[in-house]
């Protein structure tokens, strides 16, 4: 049975990204566009052909504060379609690796350019490690977890990997952007700017933006997968 959460598709999309503007990336993520004017969430999902309980199940996960709201979802195949979910991700990918992160390290380059030059190499290498290792960790979902989970859509079940592996080497990417963040709070050794406030600021969402990826993947992503795994053992 579907689980029902705060939003509902009779609702008008433009009070769902008023009330909560995070949603506007996961809008995007999904590939639907701006300027849908009265339409309520249904129609633009159809409009743009995204699955809509997904849709729904996916914000209504992100905007509910209530802890309990990570645990599984009952009967989650019915709730998400893994196709749509693969896309969300996939999108969700292309935006940290090929936009916020390169953005984020112009920004910070120049918010840092008077420092001293062994400063500004620390926190360039510190920088470029983290981006790197965030790129290993979404590299790895797009090369292996994905197609592994198009098989088993296909009915194809791999004797040698299953969605637990994943699990266990699924480290939080999020934590070590918050080393970055110290060091600037802690340690920069100049005056504070409007723009490196800016970078700050930045770093901030993109830690929590990080944090959300991984809770989808976590709480929605892997239970799916599991629930499909046990449908073809």
């Amino acid at each position: 049975m579907y689980k029902k959460g705060k939003y509902q598709e009779t609702d008008r999309m433009s009070d769902l990204i008023c009330e909560n503007y995070p949603m506007v990336l996961v809008m995007s993520r999904f590939g639907i566009a701006l300027g849908f004017g009265e339409k309520n969430i249904g129609e633009v999902c159809r409009q743009n052909g995204v699955h809509t309980r997904t849709f729904l199940t996916l914000v209504n996960f992100l905007t509910d504060k209530i802890e309990t709201s990570v645990l599984p979802i009952e009967n989650i195949t019915s709730s998400i379609s893994l196709d749509a979910l693969m896309s969300y991700l996939h999108r969700a990918h292309d935006y940290f690796l090929n936009f916020r992160l390169p953005h984020l390290r112009r920004k910070l380059m120049n918010a840092i350019s008077d420092c001293p030059e062994e400063v500004v190499f620390v926190i360039r290498k510190f920088f470029d490690e983290y981006a790197a290792e965030v790129n290993k960790h979404m590299s790895y979902e797009e090369k292996t977890v994905f197609p592994y989970v198009r098989s088993l859509l296909a009915g194809k079940k791999d004797g040698k990997y299953n969605i637990s592996i994943f699990s266990k080497r699924h480290d939080q990417i999020e934590m070590k952007i918050v080393e970055l963040k110290n060091i600037l709070l802690m340690y920069y050794p100049g005056e504070g700017t409007y723009i490196l406030n800016s970078v700050l600021f930045d770093i901030f969402a993109t830690e929590e933006d990080l944090a959300s990826h991984n809770r989808v993947e976590d709480y929605l992503f892997v239970p799916a997968i599991l629930a499909l795994e046990k449908q073809l053992h």
